[in-house]
């Protein structure tokens, strides 16, 4: 899968430009309009998929999905995590939340497990 982030249309095209023929699926970070879709279309002749944020597909005019519905290509959103990774894995959070529900006072999670208190608070919040 192609991954193309651009801060502007601008960039996007240029990206979208030097797409390899070959490519099969794509992620936009903006929203799918016409003339955008058209370029990924033209670009790379074999694209089988579109990817994009869940906020910008509701967005997205029926039009544009007509089209590809038309060229057999599927529009579809992709949740894609930007930024730094967690620190805790799952294994970790989930005994956080499990020794909390099982009435653990946060401090006493917190030097237990050596995590410091924010950090505990935020997982038990999120």
């Amino acid at each position: 899968m192609r991954m193309i982030y651009a801060g502007n249309k601008q960039e996007l095209v240029r990206e979208i430009e030097s797409i390899d023929q070959g490519t099969k699926s794509i992620y936009i970070n903006a929203r799918p309009s016409m003339d955008i879709v058209q370029r990924i279309v033209e670009n790379a002749p074999m694209i089988e998929e579109i990817l994009c944020p869940p906020s910008l597909l509701k967005q997205t005019s029926t039009k544009v999905f007509s089209v590809l519905e038309s060229k057999g290509v599927k529009l579809a959103h992709k949740e894609v995590r930007i930024g730094r990774p967690n620190k805790y894995d799952e294994k970790r959070i989930s005994e956080i939340r499990t020794k909390r529900s099982s009435g653990m006072p946060v401090k006493d999670i917190s030097t237990s497990m050596n995590i410091p208190l924010r950090t505990v608070y935020y997982y038990l919040k999120n």
